[in-house]
């Protein structure tokens, strides 16, 4: 099956409300769209089969089962029942789905919101498909949270059990071409000069999040790691804000466009220990921020190792955006992060041995593509250029599965550049917008 997925679209209403959000999966285009990527599901249905042993004749949860082909995997491979809970009107579909593949006996489908539905016994297993776009985009995690707060037993797996996403600076005339010269053309077309327009253009398409792919080409440094959820142990109140500092050195002579964004999530393999539940020893981080800045060799290797890369082993600590010389053979020395920057580590990123879902420019396109962060004006870097970044990620007010992101670059060299940026991810009205902008006005007023 080959599926072309150059065309994005948003799944939610701007409307503020869950009800919307579940509606919006009733679509059966949704549904086409994922089971299209044969990235996603494949990686899904090798991490289930290779966990036969563990769920024989065990209890599974499958958390926003849509048409639930998750669910007839796990009945499949030996699940003695399945709960396959999902909220939008695709369940009616997803039963005849589970009659036709012959485990209505073991999967029961139940049509309901996850925090408001009942189960009659723990689980041994909770499997889920929840990432959005940038990983928290559409904000499923939380309902998983809860399901393993609720219904997981002591030891019992959560599929995927790890989550990280990474960031990048990255190059990208095309989109210059596309979305900016565009306004050039209008003379040679049409006789009429719009040229004035490409100010404006630039910093329209830079105000969004905008789903994409780009190429190994367009990567300006190399990729660095923004924050690690370990399934078992995060926390709803760390889903609040997630930030980083970064210093990335530049590969060589290059426009700099934006950022991009990706993730990639790990399955626990046979032998994983499991969920152990916390007790009243367990220290917890007490702020609803999540700074993850500072690598270890060890973590700094295992990005490399997921995307082919050949690798060293070291033991000195590594920071964000330092791995140039290691991975791509340079002599530069390892940029070291901005004073401000902070070490708190979630948790480790999945390892090479894990069953791993890359939605990487280095790996196979899935759906989920990358999410790219323009920058209102385009900075010309050279050869171990120190681009300086800070980042952070939260739920939007007035929607909570739409995501606020502030970006602030600098970019050493002649005058020092500097930009701060918002975003958001997710649809927004006209009159929205006009509120979103005349505060950013505000708010630059009172920093100038």
């Amino acid at each position: 099956m080959s599926r072309d997925f150059a065309v994005k679209r948003m799944r939610l209403c701007h409307k503020g409300d869950d009800n919307s959000y579940f509606d919006s999966y009733a679509d059966i285009a949704v549904h086409e769209e994922m089971l299209s990527d044969e990235v996603r599901t494949n990686a899904y249905k090798k991490a289930i089969f290779a966990l036969t042993d563990r769920l024989k004749n065990k209890v599974v949860l499958d958390v926003g089962a849509g048409t639930g082909i998750l669910s007839v995997f796990c009945a499949k491979a030996g699940a003695k029942k399945v709960y396959a809970v999902e909220a939008s009107n695709i369940a009616q579909q997803a039963q005849k789905i589970v009659k036709l593949n012959g485990v209505a006996d073991k999967v029961q489908i139940i049509q309901g919101i996850l925090e408001e539905i009942t189960l009659p016994e723990k689980v041994d297993i909770i499997v889920s498909e929840w990432m959005g776009y940038c990983l928290l985009y559409e904000s499923m995690l939380t309902s998983v949270i809860v399901a393993r707060n609720r219904w997981l037993k002591e030891g019992g797996l959560i599929l995927p059990s790890t989550a990280s996403i990474y960031l990048v600076p990255i190059c990208d005339d095309e989109i210059v071409c596309e979305k900016v010269n565009f306004w050039n053309d209008m003379l040679e077309c049409y006789g009429v000069d719009m040229s004035c327009l490409t100010d404006f253009a630039r910093k329209s398409f830079s105000k969004e999040v905008m789903v994409k792919s780009i190429s190994c080409e367009n990567i300006l440094s190399q990729p660095s790691l923004l924050v690690n959820f370990d399934l078992y142990t995060v926390q709803q109140e760390q889903l609040n804000s997630v930030a980083g500092d970064f210093a990335f050195k530049s590969f060589g002579m290059a426009d700099l466009q934006g950022f991009a964004l990706w993730f990639d999530v790990g399955f626990p393999l046979p032998n994983s220990s499991g969920y152990q539940k916390p007790n009243n020893s367990t220290t917890t981080r007490g702020d609803s921020t999540l700074q993850v800045n500072n690598q270890t060799g060890t973590n700094g290797s295992t990005h490399a190792e997921l995307h082919g890369q050949q690798q060293q082993e070291s033991s000195s600590p590594l920071t964000n955006g330092s791995r140039v010389e290691k991975l791509h053979g340079a002599a530069t020395p390892a940029v070291q992060p901005p004073p401000a920057a902070t070490a708190a580590r979630i948790s480790a990123p999945p390892t090479a041995a894990d069953f791993v879902l890359s939605t990487s420019p280095y790996k196979p396109e899935t759906h989920w593509k990358q999410s790219i962060l323009y920058l209102e004006r385009e900075q010309m870097v050279e050869q171990d250029t120190l681009i300086e970044a800070k980042i952070s990620l939260s739920p939007n007010s007035t929607n909570k599965r739409f995501l606020d992101i502030e970006l602030k670059c600098r970019v050493s060299g002649e005058g020092n550049r500097q930009s701060h940026q918002s975003f958001l991810m997710g649809y927004e009205t006209p009159a929205e917008r006009r509120n979103t902008e005349n505060t950013a006005a505000n708010n630059n007023e009172v920093r100038g």
